[in-house]
C-alpha cells in the first residue's frame, strides 16, 4: 500500500509539474507572441514616420511617381499602337515565328495588355492590378527576342551617308520598364491618380458613421 501511495504522489507531482511547464511554456509563446505584434508595429510606425518626415524635407518627392506613369503609360501605349497601325496580321506571324503558343489569341492580348495597361498606368488607374500582364508581356519579349542580343539596347553600328545603323536591341529597356513598374506598385501611384482618388473615398467611407435604424 506504501508503495502505491508513494506510486500515486510521484504520478501527481509529475502530472503537476507538466501542467506548470505546460502553462509556462504557453505563457512564453503568448508574451513572444505579443512582443513581435509590438515590435511590427514599431516597424510600421516607424516607416510612416519616415515616409511623413521624407515628404516634409523634400515636397517634391511625392511627385516622383508622376514621371514614371508618364513614361512607361505612354510607352505601352505607343507601341501597341505602332502594332495595330503596321496590322494585326503583321505582329501574328513575328509571335508565331516565336513559337508562341496560340499566336494569334497571344499576338492580340499582348496589343490590348499594351493599350489599355499604358492608359492605365498613365492614369494611376488599378497599377497593381495592370502591372501583372504588363510585366508578363516584358519578361516574354526579354527571353525570346531580346536576350541572345546582350544588355544595351541602343547599339551605335555604323554611321553612313544614310544616317545612323543600330543593331538589334538588347534587353536593357524591358529591365528598365520592370524596374519602372515594380515602383509604382511599391511607393504607390503618386499624386494626380485615380487610385490615390479612391484611397481617399475608402478612407471617407469608413470615418463616416453608420446610420441610425
Amino acid at each position: 500500500m506504501r508503495d502505491i501511495a508513494i506510486v500515486t504522489v510521484t504520478s501527481m507531482r509529475a502530472a503537476i509539474s507538466g501542467d506548470v511547464h505546460n502553462e509556462r511554456l504557453g505563457l512564453n509563446l503568448w508574451v513572444a507572441s505579443r512582443e513581435t505584434c509590438a515590435i511590427q508595429v514599431n516597424v510600421r510606425k516607424r516607416r510612416t514616420m519616415y515616409l511623413l518626415e521624407l515628404s516634409s524635407r523634400f515636397p517634391l518627392a511625392r511627385w516622383a511617381p508622376v514621371p514614371l506613369r508618364l513614361i512607361v503609360g505612354y510607352g505601352f501605349m505607343a507601341h501597341g499602337y505602332a502594332k495595330l497601325v503596321k496590322g494585326p496580321d503583321v505582329f501574328v506571324g513575328i509571335v508565331d515565328a516565336l513559337g508562341v503558343p496560340a499566336p494569334f489569341v497571344m499576338a492580340w492580348l499582348t496589343i490590348l495588355v499594351e493599350l489599355f495597361g499604358g492608359l492605365a498606368v498613365l492614369l494611376g488607374a488599378f497599377v497593381t492590378f495592370f502591372s501583372l500582364p504588363m510585366a508578363a508581356v516584358l519578361l516574354v519579349a526579354m527571353f525570346t527576342v531580346h536576350l541572345p542580343h546582350g544588355f544595351t539596347s541602343i547599339k551605335l553600328m555604323a554611321v553612313t551617308a544614310a544616317g545612323a545603323q543600330f543593331g538589334p536591341p538588347g534587353y536593357e529597356t524591358d529591365l528598365l520598364y520592370l524596374a519602372c513598374l515594380a515602383a509604382l506598385v511599391l511607393g504607390g501611384s503618386g499624386p494626380l491618380a485615380i487610385d490615390e482618388l479612391i484611397g481617399k473615398w475608402r478612407k471617407v467611407g469608413r470615418a463616416r458613421p453608420p446610420p441610425f435604424k
